[in-house]
């Protein structure tokens, strides 16, 4: 009876199921890979070549280069000769980096300040907004009358 009933703590934690997902499971391990060939330096050196002309390397252009394609672009593209991007592709760049430098290209003081109204301009806007004012009294007279309508008629006043 005592040999029964007298298990321990240690027992206890070996037959609860947290046990198992407490002990670190043995990893997996990858199956090896085949050792690539040797290749002869004459080959090598072929394949180094082909690798090159297939990968673009990045090319830097001065800001007249930038400015000379984007205008070739630019006049391709108005004249009717080509869409957007049979222009662009012909130039030898890409759509992002035709973007990017329309977007860099454009002085920031063009794309920010807008142009000072002068002083004929000036009273011009003056004015209009005199007559919007008055305009947007007028509006909010007239639907507060038809909304007094409405109200008398449905009998809520």
């Amino acid at each position: 009876m005592g040999d029964e009933n007298n298990l321990g703590p240690a027992a206890v934690i070996e037959t609860t199921p947290d046990a198992d997902a407490k002990t670190p499971a043995a990893k997996k391990q990858k199956p090896l890979q085949r050792q690539k060939a040797t290749v002869e330096p004459a080959q090598s050196a072929s394949n180094a070549i082909a690798a090159e002309s297939l990968a673009m390397k990045r090319r830097s252009y001065s800001e007249e280069e930038k400015n000379g394609k984007l205008k070739l672009i630019d006049t391709q593209v108005t004249e009717g000769k080509s869409t957007l991007k049979d222009a662009i592709k012909k130039v030898g760049i890409s759509e992002q980096t035709y973007y990017n430098w329309k977007r860099t290209g454009t002085p920031v003081v063009q794309r920010i300040e807008k142009p000072v109204p002068a002083g004929d301009e000036l009273a011009d806007l003056v004015q209009l907004e005199n007559e919007n004012k008055r305009l947007r009294t007028l509006l909010a007279e007239k639907l507060r009358s038809e909304n007094s309508d409405l109200r008398k008629r449905l009998g809520l006043s």
